[in-house]
């Protein structure tokens, strides 16, 4: 069994910035790429960031330059320091990650999510 638990998140004025954090837990092997999503009422979820296991890294338009993916392997924990926060930026952030399990094979968890409100 995994676990995927986020924190981190809150209200804050715009222009402000928040760090999220995701930690998994559970029978785990190795992780590979590590993400983060988010979805806002009435919109898709859509994805934010994401890391491989070797640190390449990916960001969505509207996070570059102003968010920041890493994540601390030997704590199987991925990070989101968000600065420079907008309104538009709301939305409940969730964390996904392809585990390698002891069976040989990788499965996509996901957070339970995080609530992330921007105020004007």
């Amino acid at each position: 069994q995994v676990q995927l638990v986020e924190s981190g998140g809150g209200l804050v004025q715009a222009g402000g910035s928040l760090r999220l954090s995701c930690a998994a837990s559970g029978s785990i092997l190795s992780i590979n790429r590590m993400d983060w999503y988010r979805q806002a009422p009435g919109k898709q979820r859509e994805l934010v960031a994401d890391i491989t296991s070797g640190g390449r890294l990916n960001y969505a338009d509207s996070a570059k330059g102003r968010f920041t993916i890493s994540r601390d392997n030997a704590k199987n924990t991925v990070y989101l320091q968000m600065n420079s926060l907008k309104p538009e930026d709301t939305a409940v952030y969730y964390c996904n990650a392809d585990i390698l399990m002891y069976d040989g094979n990788y499965y996509s968890y996901w957070g339970q999510g995080t609530q992330v409100t921007v105020s004007s």
